[in-house]
């Protein structure tokens, strides 16, 4: 049924309190991304042994113990588990390289990412640029600007193929997160991301930036796409930043933004495939993991 494609290769991290999402990110794979192969850096134990347990369809699991240096393990101490798996981010890519040497490029995925129509939509770009690396844009609505804070680009999906060029990048891009990777914004850096803000700068022969931003949506945009379109979004993916369950019944699916009806229709068919996932962890005997939020944090609420 696929003979025509070729195995594209994700790579993605998290830890037990985002299993669900991690899950459903799969589920969106397995039917818009055939033939795929899905990566998966454990973040610890708990969510290994659970991931085995559950044994998801072309997924391959890495221990964390598997990819920590000593370069690594050296500022582990120093941040916050939030930020540790951001300096771990662009090790991912070169840790699926190293694992199998068939693999002609690997792109990283956030695990809060959902895939409404097939991923190659994107990489077709790449191809046809004949570059070696693929970052997309926020492609922030005027209201909810925050390139200043978080950056031009989003790490959510970016690729990278396996040549010399896309390893020059990657490499910069370790470097840099293993000297600073922390949770606020200080001379021009935050986290992982506005590293990328130099990229055009400094690798514009080696990096692509996708041109198709209304099939790359968030809840930093969508509003201003459903009014741009006037009629049914198509977007490739969704990236659901800041949802979270919080409880046995509620969910919070986003906070500090103005979504619209198309927008919420996306939230809708998510919700349908996180109960699906809750399905899946119950018949295994593993709880839902819940995050608890402060005060201020609520945003909008569904009843799950």
């Amino acid at each position: 049924m696929y003979s025509n494609k070729s195995t594209e290769h994700f790579v993605t991290l998290f830890d037990n309190k985002f299993l669900p999402l991690g899950m459903a990110l799969h589920d969106s794979l397995m039917t818009h991304a055939q033939p795929f192969h899905l990566w998966i850096l454990c973040m610890d134990e708990l969510i290994e042994n659970q991931l085995k347990l559950i044994s998801l369809s072309n997924v391959t699991l890495i221990p964390l113990q598997a990819i920590e240096t000593k370069e690594l393990l050296s500022v582990k101490p120093g941040r916050t588990p939030g930020e540790y798996c951001w300096t771990l981010t662009p090790f991912t890519p070169q840790a699926v390289f190293d694992r199998d040497q068939s693999v002609a490029r690997v792109t990283y995925l956030d695990a809060d990412v959902f895939f409404f129509d097939d991923p190659r939509i994107l990489l077709n770009e790449l191809s046809k640029s004949g570059k070696h690396v693929l970052i997309t844009e926020h492609a922030y609505a005027p209201e909810y600007d925050q390139s200043h804070a978080s950056g031009r680009f989003c790490v959510q999906f970016m690729t990278f193929r396996k040549t010399q060029q896309a390893a020059k990048v990657m490499k910069w891009w370790q470097n840099r997160c293993l000297e600073w990777c922390f949770d606020r914004l200080e001379d021009g850096k935050f986290g992982d991301q506005k590293y990328l803000d130099c990229w055009p700068e400094l690798f514009g022969d080696i990096v692509h930036i996708v041109r198709q931003v209304e099939k790359t949506l968030a809840p930093w945009n969508v509003l201003s796409f459903e009014k741009k379109s006037g009629a049914k979004m198509h977007p490739v993916f969704y990236h659901f930043q800041t949802l979270r369950i919080i409880s046995p019944r509620k969910i919070r699916l986003y906070h500090g933004y103005k979504i619209g009806k198309l927008g919420l229709g996306l939230y809708d068919l998510y919700l349908k495939n996180l109960h699906k996932c809750f399905t899946v962890l119950n018949t295994y005997h593993i709880e839902v993991p819940y995050i608890k939020l402060k005060k201020g944090q609520m945003g909008d609420i569904a009843l799950s």
